[in-house]
């Protein structure tokens, strides 16, 4: 442990118990954490910009005489305050002030202010400037670096991180920070002097290149924060890989009688993938597999080869959706495909009651269910397996990371870790899956099944609705079904719930002729399950819908999809909407309805959606566009919340930082050392 590590920072000046628990609350407990609390951006406030030179949202130093300060009455009371330079005025404006603020600044007072001009009803205005008052007989001197904005939380100002962190940096002139790798050309920057550097930018600083975060000093430090990541990914494998697994041999006689069944081949690619599951399957150890594959590439069937694997070796195999309408479909077709093995498939989510639960968990427990399909109900305390053996998760970026890690627990003491296969439908950048999922072995299924048929996208303005539903009568006439999705960028189910009824109402009334229901959130599982069903069985023509059809909803004879607002979905969940339609062999389309006006990343969005089918193009755009934690998922925004890194930006990094991580594993002080540093105690996300 270094020196500044060990510098609790309740030993600097004016911290006291609660910004001590402030601090401890954001993951600063040390002299070394204030040093890689790096700032988000800087402030120019070495010169004095005249006031006739200022730009609107441009922050600058101003420095002026008072002319008038006085109290003004509108929707809100406030102090306004107005400052003249030979070269221009401009007003300061307060709403939160005190008496003795407004006799501080008396007509004839030098003042020095910073802040961003804003349009106001007198001109340029300054909202809540920071400002000192001048002394005519001491000039102050103007700031010689730039100023750090460091991100924060409540309570904590950003005047007392800048204190807090010069005197990190005052403590790193005695004590530097460990060098802890070497062997990479950007370590040729000494840590030491880039987080002087990154804490307190000299003057001449290139600004331009910092915000793209491409400084030499920003580089270096990316680097170390890609390895750490990396490295706690591959901790959290090797951890898991010595509990051990109990290997099972690949004999086939059921997977052979399950393709059989089938009635159709399996496609190239997911014949590959299947023999890299058999052969990770066989080994002593847990298998940590993710597999991706595009909507309709056939992972439910590579998945059901898995679990006979492990079936026919004895062992139980739990198959986790993250929502109960996945986890029906999910339930349907293994039921389906299994019962005539001679394999009795299980079902437990949390809307199973009373006997019926009894009955599951007894099923579970004794081993009669061999394969158990449900969502997190599957892992709770009263849950036990009589041996699990595989854990296959759906969707895996929708789960919490403690949930996945709950059901891998779930295993005898004696058989280790269950046998894990993740999968997704939402392809994962390169290089997001190369940091994120660094623990867990990756198969691509890039073929789709002969007989699905390309989805025609067209974006259309609002403004031509009509038309839409005209062609929506159309299209049902024909003996075809068809979605309406209603979107809101808000996450409320409330909310959604009411813009799904409201086109549910429009619709009912444009077209009597046709059957129409309604399916979001709110409604109860049964309920929803029954629409679904209807749907299915084509009893409705129209499903009105939230976002919950966007996985795992399978209705051949759906041909037309129409997404209201999708401006305001990211690319990823739309490719997975339009997954819906296209599953057959009619020809199918997919309507994007945007409001106008488009913004410029809106445009470029519903381009990309409307140019391409191709999963790993789109998410690549998006991660380009809207950042890794929203690709991954909400529940997985912690996992991407880096310092100074930036996947996209330093995608080029990535290479090399696999390499340097292979060798640096094999020195656990050294990989710990680099984990505590960036990490902290923040890695049980790796655990998959």
């Amino acid at each position: 442990m270094t020196d500044l590590q060990a510098i609790t920072v309740d030993q600097l000046k004016g911290v006291g118990p609660r910004l001590r628990e402030k601090l401890n609350k954001y993951g600063v407990f040390t002299a070394q954490d204030l040093l890689f609390h790096l700032p988000l951006r800087y402030q120019d406030r070495t010169k004095i910009t005249p006031i006739g030179a200022l730009q609107l949202g441009v922050d600058a130093v101003i420095e002026g005489e008072v002319q008038v300060a006085d109290i003004a009455f509108g929707k809100r009371r406030s102090l306004i305050c107005k400052v003249q330079d030979g070269t221009g005025l401009v007003t300061l404006r307060f709403f939160h002030f005190s008496g003795a603020q407004k006799n501080q600044l008396a007509k004839g007072v030098r003042i020095r202010c910073y802040g961003e001009p804003r349009r106001g009803s007198a001109g340029l205005e300054l909202y809540h400037p920071e400002y000192q008052l001048l002394d005519e007989q001491q000039a102050v001197e103007l700031d010689d670096r730039l100023t750090p904005v460091y991100p924060s939380t409540d309570g904590i100002g950003q005047n007392v991180w800048r204190k807090l962190c010069q005197q990190a940096l005052t403590l790193l002139d005695k004590h530097p920070v460990t060098e802890l790798i070497s062997q990479h050309e950007l370590a040729r920057f000494p840590l030491s002097d880039a987080l002087r550097y990154l804490h307190q930018p000299p003057s001449k600083a290139r600004l331009s290149l910092m915000r793209e975060g491409l400084h030499p000093a920003q580089r270096r430090l990316a680097f170390e924060e890609l390895l750490a990541h990396n490295l706690a990914m591959l901790k959290t494998r090797e951890q898991t890989q010595a509990r051990g697994a109990v290997p099972m041999a690949e004999s086939r006689q059921l997977q052979n009688a399950f393709l059989k069944q089938l009635g159709f081949k399996l496609t190239d690619a997911q014949q590959r993938v299947s023999d890299e599951i058999a052969a990770d399957l066989i080994l002593p150890r847990p298998m940590l597999r993710l597999v991706q594959g595009d909507v309709g590439s056939g992972k439910t069937v590579v998945a059901g080869m898995a679990a006979l694997q492990a079936i026919e070796q004895g062992f139980q195999v739990a198959l986790m959706a993250p929502t109960e309408i996945l986890a029906e479909q999910h339930y349907l077709n293994f039921s389906q495909w299994f019962d005539s093995l001679g394999i009795k498939v299980g079902w437990l989510v949390g809307k199973l009651k009373g006997k019926a639960r009894q009955k599951a968990l007894v099923e579970i427990a004794s081993g009669e269910a061999q394969l158990v399909v449900g969502t997190h109900a599957l892992f709770q305390d009263e849950v036990a397996y009589q041996r699990l053996g595989l854990a296959i998760i759906d969707e895996q970026h929708r789960f919490g990371v403690h949930q996945r890690l709950a059901l891998t627990q779930k295993t005898r003491p004696e058989d280790g870790s269950p046998h894990q296969l993740v999968m997704t439908a939402t392809p994962i950048p390169r290089t997001l899956a190369m940091t994120a999922y660094a623990d867990l072995d990756t198969s691509i299924i890039d073929e789709l099944p002969p007989g699905r048929t390309p989805v025609n996208t067209v974006v259309i303005d609002n403004a031509r609705r009509a038309q839409i539903i005209e062609r929506i009568a159309h299209v049902c006439a024909k003996g075809q079904q068809v979605y309406w999705v209603c979107t809101l960028i808000e996450e409320s189910e409330a909310l959604q719930a009411q813009a799904a009824e409201a086109a549910f109402e429009e619709l009912k009334t444009a077209l009597p002729q046709l059957q129409i229901a309604l399916v979001h959130g709110r409604q109860k599982s049964q309920e929803k399950a029954d629409i679904m069903t209807a749907f299915k069985a084509g009893e409705t023509q129209l499903l009105v819908a939230t976002t919950v059809i966007e996985v795992g909803v399978d209705v051949p004879n759906a041909s037309l999809m129409v997404i209201e607002n999708a401006e305001r979905l990211g690319l990823s969940q739309l490719h997975q909407l339009r997954g819906r339609v296209g599953r057959g062999a009619l020809e199918s389309h997919c309507v994007l309805l945007y409001q106008s006006p488009l913004s410029r990343t809106g445009k470029e969005r519903l381009r990309a959606l409307r140019e391409s089918t191709d999963g790993f193009y789109i998410a690549e755009k998006d991660l380009m566009l809207r950042g890794p934690g929203e690709v991954l998922g909400t529940r997985q925004t912690g996992l991407m919340q880096f310092r100074i890194a930036d996947l996209q930006r330093d995608g080029d990094l990535l290479e090399d930082v696999k390499q340097v991580a292979g060798k640096v594993s094999a020195d656990d002080n050294l990989s710990d050392a680099l984990i505590q540093r960036w990490l902290g105690d923040r890695t049980d996300y790796a655990v998959v």
